[in-house]
């Protein structure tokens, strides 16, 4: 797929997404995965076109949800589904979940992790937790003190290092000046400085900045040990179908990655340097009081014995007497220096770096050379780096060619727990897979899934899908107000909306046709103006006039205007919309009567919802499943019945007057 292919994308705008991510195939990548915030981050990208974006790539023309009422049901269906998710990464991938016009793979993907989420209940609790660590990943934004030099330029890494291209004349030998080096193509030197690291011509990105590697891997440590511990788990499973073959493809290449990531940074002898040179300093000094402390203690137990003649002598000649003092005590200063160079010695090992043979300036009173420390300090800060250098540089020598699968695992496990999503949606609300057929709509024991309460089952079709006798493409549903009307056009709207984007629908079974498009037209505001008027008759007259598959869920449309004629409006509309063979319609009225009359056919179907009553607390008793081919009572003489046993005094005289009017 290119860039620029995409609706809405030109050149202009790939060539920003792609000086974004680095590549075009990085771009799509990130469209493809969902994350919508990443792509927001371009210059001139919103998050609803980033949206739009992912949904194009995902499958999505964006003409399925052709009205508000439409976009803002599958909105409430995803906002209910992303309760629970796993992984926090899903929760914007779901909005990638629009109906499209093949959702073969989806429904395959979820009936997978609908069988394993059935069938592997203890594994699929111990993948949850996992899964709940997974985030997207985050992308290298550091500076870093390498230089790279190059005779070529590398785009990718500009923003990350400083990037030099030698000059004819120049030799590696100029490029000594700074502690990290990698030197690419010929010329390198053969026996390394420290810190360097000589690559050929076209190595990896990996290699060629280590550092940036493996701060990646350090990034991301978190969903990259969850992912670990997924290959783990993996590893003790012995199936291999269904969902768990898809997350074996995901982690595919990667069985190295748990063992590689326990080691990462277990850096051995560079601890050792580290500490040593923290503590150097004030090792040193405490060696110095320690030879000093030493020595006064020697002197106050040293005897020097002379004659008669040697102390005359002595009196004679005072340097002679210094000679004799320092070859009598002179031994004890030197002891204590060598041990304290034995100690220094002892301190240093396992650091690389030797101890010098002479530490202190002078004989006494003995004071450490501040000059030897400070090269110890320096050779000890060298040789941290060329180690730390090292330890990277092999790391990401192994981890490199990892970070590709990584991501790409990353990736197919938030589809994959968005796949188990749906599954623990559809377990929850006892959702099933529906079949997918030619024309019309039909649910058995229909469940509305968003009224906040335990809703009763309904049993409706229209169309091809239907039962036998209920097969008409048309039908106009009537009968009770609370009776349950809208929540029947609403479940309706939401089993095909589901179907179309391949997930289960809330029923105990389902048929849905297939149609390029769901029209739900919701209840008008009030009677319109002229000109509100006459754009409504507009838009209803090219919906019901388009010959292309569609199904469409109207509400009480005769409140556009007044009755009389509102029932001619809508039944020329019907009349247009039956001319239609590819489309399936049902309209929630209150003027049936009058809508049959003004069509002048006699064979429009009418359902009924029926209220049967009052119950004990006065609230309606409703069969909420249709009579097929019923004309159903409406409910105000029940209502009116309500209110005479709740009202009193002249209120309660008025309301019996007006319900012996019925």
């Amino acid at each position: 797929m290119v860039l620029s292919a995409l609706p809405g994308v030109g050149e202009r705008l790939a060539k920003k997404m792609t000086d974004h991510f680095g590549s075009e195939e990085a771009v799509l990548s990130s469209l493809k995965s969902g994350d919508i915030g990443q792509i927001a981050e371009i210059d001139g990208v919103s998050p609803k076109r980033a949206l739009a974006l992912a949904r194009s790539v995902a499958g999505d023309d964006g003409q399925f949800l052709a009205t508000k009422e439409a976009v803002k049901l599958h909105q409430q269906l995803i906002n209910q589904i992303s309760g629970f998710i796993a992984s926090p990464a899903t929760k914007d991938r779901l909005q990638l979940l629009t109906p499209i016009k093949d959702p073969t793979m989806r429904r395959e993907a979820i009936q997978q992790a609908m069988t394993f989420l059935t069938g592997e209940k203890d594994l699929a609790e111990r993948l949850d937790e996992e899964l709940r660590k997974i985030t997207l990943l985050k992308a290298n934004t550091d500076r870093y003190d390498r230089v790279v030099v190059t005779p070529e330029p590398i785009d990718e890494l500009k923003k990350h290092c400083r990037l030099l291209t030698p000059a004819p004349s120049e030799t590696w030998k100029d490029y000594t000046v700074f502690d990290k080096v990698t030197w690419l193509g010929k010329g390198g030197p053969s026996d390394l400085p420290e810190g360097w690291i000589v690559l050929g011509a076209k190595p990896s990105l990996e290699l060629i900045l280590p550092e940036m590697t493996l701060d990646w891997f350090e990034k991301n440590r978190q969903p990259l040990e969850a992912l670990s511990q997924i290959i783990t788990m993996l590893e003790s499973q012995q199936s291999n179908t269904g969902f768990l073959s898809s997350l074996r493809a995901s982690c595919d290449g990667l069985d190295q990655l748990p063992e590689l990531l326990s080691t990462l940074f277990e850096e051995g002898d560079t601890e050792r340097a580290e500490l040593v040179q923290d503590q150097l300093w004030t090792y040193c000094k405490g060696l110095e009081n320690e030879v000093n402390t030493e020595v006064e203690k020697a002197m106050n137990d040293a005897k020097l014995a002379l004659s008669g003649a040697e102390l005359l002598d002595a009196l004679a000649d005072g340097s002679g007497f210094q000679r004799r003092l320092k070859e009598a005590t002179g031994h004890v200063i030197d002891n204590a220096m060598q041990q304290a160079v034995n100690r220094l010695t002892e301190f240093m090992e396992g650091t690389g770096v030797r101890c010098p043979p002479v530490i202190f300036t002078s004989d006494w009173p003995a004071k450490i050379d501040r000059q030897v420390i400070e090269k110890v300090d320096e050779n000890l800060v060298k040789r941290i780096s060329a180690q730390r250098s090292n330890h990277i540089y092999n790391m990401a020598k192994k981890l490199g060619p990892l970070k590709a699968r990584c991501q790409f695992a990353i990736r197919s496990l938030i589809i994959n727990d968005q796949w188990l999503t749906i599954a623990r949606w559809a377990e929850h609300y006892s959702c099933n897979m529906p079949k997918l057929v030619d024309h019309g709509i039909w649910v058995k024991s229909g469940r509305h899934l968003l009224l906040g309460i335990e809703p009763d089952p309904v049993t409706y079709g229209i169309g091809k899908a239907a039962q036998a006798g209920d097969r008409q493409p048309l039908a106009l549903l009537t009968g009770a107000n609370s009776g349950g009307k809208t929540t029947l056009l609403e479940l309706l709207a939401h089993t095909c909306i589901l179907a179309h984007m391949g997930l289960p629908v809330p029923a105990d079974n389902a048929r849905v046709g297939r149609v390029d498009t769901i029209h739900i037209l919701a209840k008008a505001g009030g009677t319109q103006s002229a000109g509100a008027l006459e754009q409504t008759l507009v838009e209803l007259a090219t919906v019901v006039s388009d010959p292309t598959p569609k199904l469409i869920l109207a509400d009480e449309l005769e409140a556009i205007t007044e009755p009389g004629a509102g029932a001619r409006i809508i039944a020329g509309m019907l009349l247009a919309a039956r001319a239609q063979k590819n489309t399936s319609m049902m309209l929630v009225t209150h003027l049936a009567p009058a809508i049959i009359e003004a069509s002048g056919v006699d064979d429009l179907r009418v359902d009924g919802i029926e209220a049967r009553g009052l119950d004990a607390d006065l609230e309606l008793i409703v069969d909420r499943t249709p009579i097929r081919n019923h004309l159903a009572r409406s409910t105000p003489e029940l209502i009116v019945k309500r209110l005479v046993e709740r009202s009193e005094g002249h209120a309660k005289s008025l309301f019996d007057d007006i319900l012996r009017m019925f």
